[in-house]
């Protein structure tokens, strides 16, 4: 097929990557000059696992403009993956980017004699594609959906640094879809992109609305009941988390995945997406209690370690938070929780030295203090008197003993070092583990 994607940032740069890896010509469109270019150039316009070399393979079946015109011209299917921000007023999602595109998706379409695909990706509220988006599809191409173009909502289940690997081997397929035919030329499509033979659902605007927004916050209650479990075996001796949540994954309705007690969720999907769950709930008059309450465990996790470190510091010591970026293999910061507790302790005049392997540009605007930029984990290790891992870095499961400060204390939240080894130079301490046994 020859389609269009509408934003070439985090998600829509690796998608025009994969649907051109999988033989389709590309048309991508944004407003950033420089993303253009790049592509133009037969380059990545974002960082993200695989996505240079994946860009600089299929470059001759990449193309990207700024004009929406001329790529909705050129091809069957436009996809719409732009931003769609929270309301700091009431976290719900933001139509104005996507109302936007659909302006001038639907003035090409009135020009336009074929038949039309158009594909929104973007995580919305329930009721926003069919309630906002496709009316203004129909007003501004004088055409009737189901007729004239048709309109699904498509959103995707991904993590940032593996995004190229998540969008070839999906777990699930989800289309919400205006009318038969429009769901029909998106399954065959996915059908063909996928590696992993995904299930593929199909289901009204609203319900796959619903579908994206539920399983994310499903997810970050899984998260939060691991992370609470891990506190309640730090209180027990003898009592280690990993063995626990092992046996308890085994049991087919829960599963192993993000079931590991550690730190809270970060980034940017999974936070905001249990807020508009409760916002929803509560718009529609319905108690979120039980998402309200993973929200508030999440929150409570960088203050927690903070306190635990501030009682352990020496007098005059020094900090090290190693890991800034929400997750490994991104540069993204948005909710960490190493970041949320660097900040904390900053805020109480900590002196605090910090490492990250690709974040460190991103959160130096929003460290404010006696803070010191390290240049590799070795030097933030030497220096911290309390260290907390607070992301699991490939990269710091290399750390050698010799490379902690003497008599110092690591605070291991992913459970990544060598206990034993490290432990014969500092004090060993991870979350989740309860005190030996006598």
């Amino acid at each position: 097929m020859k389609l269009s994607i509408i934003g070439l940032g985090k998600l829509g740069a690796p998608m025009a990557a994969v649907m051109a890896h999988k033989g389709h010509m590309v048309v991508g469109v944004d407003v950033n000059a420089d993303y253009v270019a790049a592509i133009q150039n037969g380059h990545a316009p974002v960082r993200e696992t695989g996505l240079e070399e994946m860009f600089q393979a299929n470059r001759e079946r990449l193309s990207a403009t700024m004009d929406y015109e001329q790529a909705v011209l050129a091809t069957d299917a436009t996809f719409i993956i732009v931003p769609t921000p929270s309301d700091p007023a009431d976290d719900t999602f933001s139509l104005c980017n996507v109302m936007i595109a659909a302006e001038k998706i639907g003035a090409a379409l009135r020009k336009k004699q074929d038949w039309h695909l158009v594909v929104l990706s973007s995580t919305v509220m329930p009721g926003a594609t069919g309630g906002k988006l496709l009316p203004a599809l129909e007003a501004h191409s004088g055409k009737k959906c189901g007729e004239g173009f048709g309109l699904c909502y498509n959103p995707e289940f991904i993590a940032l640094g593996s995004v190229i690997r998540d969008m070839l081997n999906p777990d699930m397929i989800l289309i919400g879809e205006s009318d038969e035919r429009s769901g029909e030329i998106l399954e065959k499509l996915y059908r063909d992109v996928c590696d992993s033979n995904p299930h593929i659902r199909r289901m009204n605007h609203v319900n796959a609305e619903l579908t994206k927004i539920s399983v994310n916050t499903f997810v970050t209650t899984k998260i939060s009941y691991a992370n609470m479990l891990a506190q309640v075996c730090e209180t027990l001796p003898g009592a280690d988390v990993d063995v626990v949540t092992s046996a308890v994954g085994c049991d087919s309705r829960i599963g192993q995945k993000y079931l590991k007690g550690a730190l809270g969720y970060g980034g940017p999907c999974f936070p905001r997406d249990n807020l508009a769950f409760s916002a929803l709930a509560r718009a529609n008059g319905v108690q979120p209690i039980l998402a309200e309450a993973t929200h508030r465990l999440n929150q409570s996790q960088a203050p927690r370690l903070a306190g635990w470190i501030q009682a352990r510091l020496p007098e005059g010591g020094t900090v090290g938070v190693m890991g800034l970026s929400y997750k490994p293999n991104t540069e993204v910061i948005e909710e960490s929780q190493g970041l949320a507790l660097a900040r904390h302790l900053l805020s109480v005049g900590v002196p605090v030295v910090v490492y990250d392997p690709a974040a460190m540009e991103n959160a130096r605007p929003l460290l404010k203090g006696n803070v010191t930029y390290a240049a590799s984990a070795a030097e933030c290790a030497k220096q911290a008197d309390v260290l907390a891992i607070t992301t699991p870095w490939a990269e710091f499961r290399d750390l050698s003993p010799a490379e902690f400060k003497p008599h110092g204390t690591v605070l291991d939240c992913w459970r990544i070092l060598d206990k034993k080894a490290v432990g014969a130079v500092v004090e060993y301490v991870a979350l989740g583990f309860g005190a030996p046994q006598p």
